[in-house]
């Protein structure tokens, strides 16, 4: 599937597209917004006006079967990913779905039993890998910079947001049926991600959860342990519910000649312990975090390029997700 100009209507244009992804798409060659779709008529109209945006609409469908449209960026909550995709791929039109690929690892299956029967391809914004940032990680921990990789920790804790407090309007990050968990569904995929990228597939993964803060019904503490194919060990720690002097983003990457540590959300700068003492790396990243990613995308959908952040590739994290939340 060779297409020349990329044409996406998006299905959701909420805070992400203003801020991460939306203007990116206009910034690539090949590709522009042709059209937006929201359930709320006057917010989809301002979007559109805001954005030099020709169409919108209210009916995702609509959107969809919009003739001049010929490929699908979906940014809703991930309880409807599913449905919108498999929408999508039936039309013949490429989807792109914001992270997680879906609200569980059953629904990740049909929107690939789909590709694969469609013959269209799905894509996940599991943007991070292509961040100057992350790659850096990737450069350092390929050269041997830690030498043999040994563990891998993650350690997360955030203090509540003030959205977490109002329990007659909770925000949809923290109810299950449409985020499909918690605040861990929906940040632990960036970090899982990007350790599948670096260390291959997690094979095994179990963990425990609670709610410790009693803020909303999810879990807001989560401990985890998985182990890669290679056998290589791993271990992560979440908590949504913590004070702010316990606040921490933070991998670590530890081997037989060193220490890595990188954030995830922060983008602190990353730390090199080893023989030759601490060293600091801060590479720039673009104003639209999504940039490099849809570029890669574009070019993929144009046959000029591969794009490896798919749905084949972005289904194991939910996997694993899964499994340490217990669903699997």
């Amino acid at each position: 599937m060779a297409l020349k100009e990329i044409r996406w209507g998006f299905i959701g244009c909420g805070e992400a597209t203003e801020k991460k992804s939306g203007p990116a798409f206009s910034l690539v060659e090949g590709s522009r917004v042709v059209a937006v779709m929201r359930r709320n008529k006057e917010k989809a109209a301002d979007y559109a006006r805001r954005h030099n945006i020709p169409r919108f609409y209210t009916d995702p469908v609509e959107l969809i079967h919009d003739a001049e449209v010929n490929a699908i960026y979906i940014a809703t909550p991930p309880s409807t990913h599913a449905t919108y995709a498999i929408m999508a791929l039936k039309a013949q039109k490429p989807a792109y779905i914001e992270k997680p690929m879906a609200a569980n690892y059953d629904d990740c299956a049909r929107i690939n039993r789909i590709v694969k029967d469609m013959g269209v391809p799905c894509f996940v914004a599991y943007y991070r890998r292509y961040l100057p940032y992350f790659l850096k990680v990737r450069e350092l921990v390929e050269t041997g910079a830690v030498g043999h990789v040994l563990n891998v920790q993650i350690r997360f804790a955030v203090p509540p947001r003030d959205l977490d407090y109002n329990s007659q309007n909770l925000p949809w990050r923290v109810q299950p049926d449409i985020a499909g968990g918690g605040y861990f569904y929906d940040l632990a995929p960036h970090q899982i991600d990007l350790l599948q990228e670096l260390f291959g597939p997690i094979i095994e993964a179990e963990g425990y959860k609670a709610n410790r803060g009693g803020l909303y019904p999810t879990e807001d503490s989560v401990s985890a342990s998985f182990r890669f194919a290679d056998g290589l060990p791993g271990s992560g720690s979440w908590c949504f519910t913590a004070h702010e002097t316990a606040r921490e983003d933070a991998i670590d990457i530890i081997g037989d000649q060193g220490k890595l540590r990188f954030s995830v959300f922060t983008y602190d700068p990353i730390q090199l312990f080893n023989a030759k003492g601490r060293q600091l790396y801060k590479p720039a990243n673009p104003q639209y975090v999504q940039l490099p990613l849809i570029r890669n995308i574009v070019e993929h959908l144009q046959d000029r390029a591969v794009c490896t952040a798919d749905n084949i590739s972005a289904t194991p994290v939910n996997w694993v997700m899964d499994r340490i939340l217990g669903k699997l």
